[in-house]
């Protein structure tokens, strides 16, 4: 019997090579193996979701090497395949999904680098008009975060009073000051709120833990309405704080980032900033299923504008296993996306059935 050269049907919003013909070990390291942005045929487009990598890591304030981190994203990526068991949804089926490239970069100045991938990622072009392509962006250290949110915010029409946050993360990354500069990984989001891009009352970090330099650490976010979640506090309380969160968070625009290194390092060891005592793998795809079927199920929770998935650095992730827990995080986030595109098609057809 002949087989498909797609691994889907013709009508198919993400067209992939199909495994069973060219092999997934083959072939050009696209994420996912989902097209180049300038390959996606004209029928598919606007791209919805536009996956691009930040190969920059002169931000962070221990070990270096998240600048290969898109990389070996994509390089695990490749047995990542497109069918969600537990939403029952085909996420290719559903999206159109590209991969942009690399952002430009520029190791020797974290403000000019931050400047330079927001202006790129504003410009990003799926086909449409900027807010029907979302950007996906694979870290890099989480300094490249304020680029990626301020290139969302501009694309979304840059609303007033900034953009909602879910972040996951051993770390706040509010510090104001690390080594005398004020744009690292430990602060993209007080530059954020400062710039008027993001709402730090609309924002909930979980998974934050470890030992601290000192209590002021915490200080500016406590201070300025972020909800914090510790490890512990999960561990105690289960998704209670989350779903207040998701309720109260209604439909706001939101930005989804997420920091590898809330895993415990045994799930997670190839991350600059380790922290023991954190989620394993499961717990985090429980976690996001979860947030995911939250929204479903009530049509309260994050409206994604954007997301990325950030701190993965190869050089110690012997096996891949980290750089392979990312890259099922960025699925797993695109299809929360899809499960409320599938829910508000169901609820415009029920409507419009009882209108007729």
């Amino acid at each position: 019997m002949h087989e498909p050269t797609q691994q889907q049907s013709s009508a198919a919003r993400t067209r992939m090579p199909s495994a069973r013909v060219q092999p997934r070990f083959a072939g050009i390291s696209t994420f996912a193996r989902y097209p180049r942005l300038e390959d996606v045929e004209p029928d598919c487009k606007p791209v919805d979701w536009l996956i691009f990598g930040a190969p920059y890591d002169s931000g962070v304030t221990y070990r270096p090497g998240a600048r290969f981190g898109p990389r070996a994203i994509r390089e695990e990526s490749q047995y990542l395949k497109p069918y969600n068991i537990p939403h029952d949804l085909m996420l290719s089926e559903i999206f159109s999904m590209a991969d942009a490239g690399d952002a430009p970069v520029r190791p020797f100045s974290c403000k000019t680098n931050t400047d330079v991938i927001a202006d790129w990622a504003t410009a990003l072009n799926g086909g449409g008009a900027p807010n029907q392509s979302k950007l996906f962006m694979l870290g890099g250290d989480h300094s490249c975060t304020l680029a990626a949110l301020r290139a969302a915010w501009r694309r979304h029409g840059s609303p007033k009073g900034g953009l909602a946050m879910l972040h996951f993360d051993s770390h706040v990354d509010t510090v104001d000051v690390t080594l005398d500069e004020k744009y690292s990984h430990a602060s993209p989001f007080i530059r954020a709120v400062e710039e008027g891009i993001l709402d730090p009352s609309r924002m909930l970090s979980v998974g934050v833990k470890g030992p601290l330099n000192t209590p002021d650490d915490l200080r500016y976010a406590k201070e300025n309405g972020v909800t914090i979640i510790t490890y512990e506090q999960w561990r105690e309380e289960g998704t209670t704080t989350i779903d207040a969160f998701l309720k109260r968070l209604g439909h706001d625009l939101c930005y989804f980032t997420f920091d590898i290194d809330c895993h415990d390092p045994i799930y997670a060891p190839g991350t600059g900033t380790p922290c023991v005592g954190g989620f394993t793998s499961a717990d985090t795809l429980g976690l996001l299923r979860h947030i995911a079927t939250f929204k479903h199920a009530s049509g309260m929770g994050p409206n994604l504008v954007g997301a990325d998935v950030v701190e993965v650095l190869p050089e110690r992730d012997p096996g891949g296993y980290t750089a392979l827990l990312a890259a099922h995080i960025a699925f797993e986030l695109i299809c929360m996306d899809a499960l409320a595109r599938t829910r508000g098609a169901g609820a415009a057809a029920q409507a419009s059935t009882a209108h007729r």
